[in-house]
């Protein structure tokens, strides 16, 4: 699938991002992973008092994804971000953490998965290719798997 509208990847993450759960840095994250068939799967950053426990919403989604059986159906994801309560229209990118796990999918699936980052609100919209967020990328590919 490469005929899709990255600004509903962007429109789901922001509906998504209306679920999160973030008490402690009042940054709401929402994401959207596009699969193969067309579908979506969305996710939203869930925090936890131990931050190092604090889920991202890539993360959350992709894990979804996955629990699916779908990490090699990925084709693009959308990300947002913005403290709550604010107009912040700057797009957000994946942390590194979530560049790692997005890697994942892509090079399950065989793809350089497109990542579409907006802002909390806007029609600001970055888009860039796996391989420019994460290049040298380790993965399965490293381990002999594919």
């Amino acid at each position: 699938m490469t005929d899709y509208d990255p600004l509903a990847l962007i429109a789901a993450a922001r509906d998504a991002s209306k679920h999160a759960y973030a008490p402690y840095s009042n940054f709401a994250v929402g994401a959207a992973v596009l699969l193969s068939d067309g579908s979506m799967i969305t996710g939203a950053n869930f925090e936890n008092a131990s931050y190092g426990l604090t889920l991202c919403a890539e993360t959350v989604a992709l894990g979804t994804v996955s629990s699916q059986g779908r990490l090699r159906d990925v084709v693009a994801i959308g990300v947002i971000g913005g403290r709550i309560g604010h107009a912040d229209a700057a797009p957000v990118s994946p942390c590194g953490r979530c560049r790692q796990v997005i890697n994942e999918a892509a090079q399950l699936s065989g793809r350089d998965v497109t990542v579409h980052c907006g802002g909390a609100t806007g029609d600001m919209v970055a888009t860039y290719r796996l391989s420019e967020l994460l290049p040298a990328a380790f993965g399965p590919r490293d381990l002999g798997l594919i």
